[in-house]
């Protein structure tokens, strides 16, 4: 009885580690199967409303980011109207439980062994982006970035990891024309 209670417990740290491991960048999207995003050249920054932004520095780093690419992509920034796009964003951070597991002797398979865990708190940052049309503003795509917080000492690592984010984030918009 009391070696079924050490596999069980033994077998949940596994699998509690290995789903703690999963960590890095996550990235969705979602769009408006009916919009022609092909019909769209400009664009303009709009605040969206009860979003949470980042220090002034972090902020002007996301915006000039996304610029650049929505450019690569022949989107031109406009600050005034009428333009075809808004475009806006958000930021949230989350604290998250990782567990590290190690130990375990010979492991369940023997019936042997006792392993230990660890809980460490991580924290996740993630950067929403909403692309609206300013016809009804309905939204017509929306990205999610989430990645593990680990903010380094060194300001341009930082921004590398930023663009790297963006740049996967963006990666598939806009969306292919229908054929």
């Amino acid at each position: 009885m009391k070696s079924t209670i050490l596999r069980i417990a033994f077998a949940a740290v596994a699998a509690l580690m290995v789903t703690g491991m999963a960590f890095g960048q996550q990235v969705t999207y979602n769009y408006d199967r009916g919009t022609n995003f092909t019909t769209f050249k400009t664009y303009k920054w709009v605040p969206i409303t009860g979003a949470q932004h980042p220090d002034q520095i972090t902020d002007g780093n996301i915006t000039s980011i996304v610029d650049g690419l929505l450019a690569s992509k022949g989107f031109v920034k406009k600050d005034a109207d009428p333009v075809d796009l808004f475009v806006g964003y958000g930021t949230t951070t989350q604290d998250q439980q990782m567990i590290t597991g190690y130990g375990g002797g010979m492991g369940f398979r023997f019936g042997g062994g006792m392993g230990m865990a660890e809980t460490s708190t991580i924290q996740n940052g993630t950067i929403l982006l909403d692309v609206y049309n300013p016809t009804g503003k309905l939204l017509v795509w929306r990205g999610t970035v989430t990645e593990t917080l680990d903010p380094s000492s060194n300001a341009d690592k930082n921004y590398s990891k930023l663009k790297s984010a963006l740049t996967k984030l963006l990666k598939d918009f806009p969306p292919p024309a229908k054929k």
